[in-house]
């Protein structure tokens, strides 16, 4: 099989690499960036070149001028900063947001190099962004993929669904070119079926659905034609425009079909089953003078506070279970865990029965990494980039059904 040329945009500490190499010796990576702004060390830089090799394709800039030397490619992939779109940041601005217009440069690069095939993950609030114009975000990329030449199928995968230790729902976006096998199945399929041939692609026989089965649909749907909506510049884009997208969906030739959809769940595994189970260091565990502090971030809340102009409000929040259980798949892993705050976990260490906090090898599994792949940067940060990391399991059957593919159009 002809090998298949990686691009690796935002890449982090390597999860969409070390997924694809996992699944196929077909992948090679000839261009990789990953540069953080407003920082002079670049950890995570400097540990995707420990793993992966020092060399000139791999490019420590930033992308707006670094993309000006991106070679041809098949292959297009990324974890395109997901802070503008994160339920977690508040005030997200999305698409117009510092880090949400990088999608401008991912657009950039669809419109000179016109890659076979993209493969790009965010955050599942993605689809319904900005929250005053839920939806906007999400059409806008999708009609930069119709005027580029590609359809597109998504679908919002909790990585626990399909046997992950951790509860992590990400939105996964696979576009393909118009040229593409399977873009000529899809206009097939609608041009004879409509939304009945959609529907099929979606439960059956389109990208995700062999990799990621579902039982089938909830009641809920949209459809509809990019053309219907304002396309402007983004300071005039009309404030009344929005659309509800769901976590299934598919947009050929301008015309977008998406629906709630129901997985099928795999046997779960436990965050007990990746548990560290041997003597560890004294900082990972909850001392007697901060365990009245975690007791009060976990617990529930319904008290007195005042916003900066002084103006009184009641805030309220519910209780969260104080330890994590171990025999549940874990919550999401955010970019604050391992500190004292309400997101982080907290588990019975099974060697000695005290409570702590996840170690950086534990956040490396929930993630399906080796472990110690973040080792020789500084504690926070191996904390910090798994909050941001990817699932690599889900992206090495990604890459398999890729491969398969690719391979299925050599062989026609």
């Amino acid at each position: 099989m002809e090998q298949i040329r990686v691009v690796e945009l935002f890449a982090g500490v390597g999860g969409f690499r070390l997924g694809l190499e996992q699944a196929s010796l077909c992948f090679q990576t000839v261009w990789a960036n990953q540069w953080e702004p407003s920082t002079r060390s670049q950890f995570a830089f400097e540990c995707y070149e420990r793993h992966f090799g020092h060399r000139p394709e791999h490019v420590c800039q930033d992308i707006v001028t670094a993309k000006e030397n991106i070679p041809p490619h098949g292959l297009l992939v990324g974890g395109f900063p997901c802070q503008d779109y994160s339920i977690a940041k508040k005030g997200a601005r999305g698409i117009e947001g510092k880090k949400g217009i990088l999608w401008w440069e991912i657009n950039a690069i669809l419109q000179t190099h016109r890659p076979r095939y993209v493969l790009l993950e965010n955050v599942d609030r993605l689809i319904k962004s900005p929250a005053w114009q839920k939806g906007r975000d999400f059409s806008i990329i999708l009609r930069c993929f119709y005027e580029a030449g590609y359809a597109v199928e998504w679908r919002v995968i909790n990585a626990a669904d399909y046997g992950e230790a951790q509860r992590r729902r990400r939105t996964f976006l696979f576009a393909f070119r118009n040229d593409a096998a399977l873009f000529r199945e899809a206009s097939e399929r609608i041009c004879i079926s409509g939304l009945k041939g959609a529907h099929q692609l979606l439960l059956q026989d389109g990208f995700f659905a062999p990799i990621f089965p579902l039982y089938g649909f909830e009641r809920k749907y949209s459809e509809g034609w990019l053309d219907e909506f304002r396309y402007l510049d983004l300071k005039d884009l009309s404030a009344r425009q929005s659309c509800h997208f769901y976590d299934s969906g598919l947009m050929v030739n301008g015309r977008f079909y998406s629906v709630e959809s129901i997985p099928v769940q795999f046997p779960p595994c436990p965050l007990g089953s990746v548990l560290e189970n041997h003597e560890l260091d004294e900082r990972y565990f909850l001392s007697a003078a901060n365990i009245e502090r975690w007791q009060y971030l976990k617990g529930s809340k319904h008290e007195l506070r005042h916003r900066k102009n002084g103006t009184p409000y009641f805030f309220s929040e519910g209780a969260m279970a104080f330890p994590d259980s171990l025999d549940l798949p874990s919550r999401t892993m955010l970019t604050s865990e391992g500190t004292v705050s309400r997101s982080s976990h907290v588990v019975v260490d099974p060697w000695t029965q005290r409570l702590r906090t996840l170690t950086p090898i534990e956040c490396e599994r929930l993630n399906g990494f080796p472990d110690n792949w973040t080792a020789g940067m500084p504690e926070r940060l191996r904390y910090f980039t798994m909050g941001n990391a990817l699932v690599v399991p889900l992206v090495k059957a990604m890459g398999k059904r890729i491969s398969a593919l690719a391979e299925d159009e050599q062989r026609s």
